[in-house]
């Protein structure tokens, strides 16, 4: 059985504790070697989840945590490899995936095999899938391919590269957006300024970052933020009335998805930070 996060009101937030806001709003031990892990979350029905193959390839399709005969029966997903090279077999489709590539699997597929092509340097498939009402091709979208966004400043700490994979400028899907950001060296903070966007929520995740950093993400409604101390491989799940943004440590890169009403990206609403407390 997968995990499930029920979410919360914002409203519940002042009275959380730490242990309860990871609790939450915080998935820990996804990246397990040799297993599949889900999470299921009642926030829009993202389901997130991740795949470390060694030896023996690693596979799954069937629906009973999900309500449906098979995973994919209403179901699209991305999976990002955030480790060495690999491969993802769709009902006999073969894809290789290198480092920071992205699977889009439409609805319909049957069966998800995942395999690292070295052992000693494994594939790290992170999943996310959400609900989708059309079918769509399944589709390979490698880093060169994907659109990149420079943005932010040097002098503010900020400057990163986002890179957008699975959107319709690049490929299409139903309801999924998904992508990957890498900080420029030097820089500390993500997604500035912090936004909000009321009709999607967002999960991050947080990978590259050394055993000793961290990732201070910051969350919660403008007037009434939290932080979650994120290491290596955490994913965050962010309700579409919470902030994010965050700081690291050292060097760090997270996957970025999101679903709700549009595919929109830049339908939000900027928070300046002046106004945060």
């Amino acid at each position: 059985m997968m995990r499930v996060l029920y979410g919360v009101s914002p409203n519940d937030i002042p009275s959380f504790d730490t242990k309860r806001l990871r609790a939450e709003f915080l998935i820990e031990g996804l990246f397990a070697p040799g297993h599949i892990e889900f999470a299921y979350t009642h926030v829009d029905r993202m389901v997130v989840g991740a795949a470390c193959p060694a030896e023996t390839p690693l596979a799954f399709g069937g629906g009973a945590d999900v309500g449906t005969p098979l995973f994919f029966t209403a179901r699209e997903m991305g999976i990002a490899n955030l480790g060495g090279a690999g491969r993802i077999i769709v009902d006999g489709q073969e894809f290789a995936l290198a480092n920071r590539d992205i699977l889009y699997v439409g609805r319909g597929a049957e069966q998800v095999a995942l395999a690292s092509d070295d052992p000693a340097n494994p594939a790290r498939f992170y999943m996310n899938s959400v609900p989708a009402g059309r079918d769509i091709a399944h589709r390979l979208i490698t880093r060169d391919e994907a659109k990149p966004l420079d943005l932010g400043e040097d002098s503010r700490s900020n400057r990163r590269r986002l890179r957008m994979y699975i959107h319709p400028e690049v490929a299409p899907s139903c309801l999924l957006l998904m992508g990957i950001t890498d900080l420029a060296p030097g820089s500390i903070w993500n997604t500035m300024p912090p936004h909000l966007h009321e009709r999607r929520m967002e999960a991050y995740c947080y990978f590259d970052l050394a055993e000793a950093d961290r990732v201070i993400h910051l969350m919660g409604r403008p007037a009434e933020t939290r932080n979650l101390i994120v290491a290596n491989g955490d994913v965050v799940i962010s309700p579409a009335w919470s902030i994010h943004m965050g700081a690291g440590t050292g060097p760090y890169a997270f996957v970025w998805g999101m679903t709700g009403e549009n595919q929109a990206y830049t339908e939000f609403d900027p928070v300046p930070v002046a106004d945060l407390k």
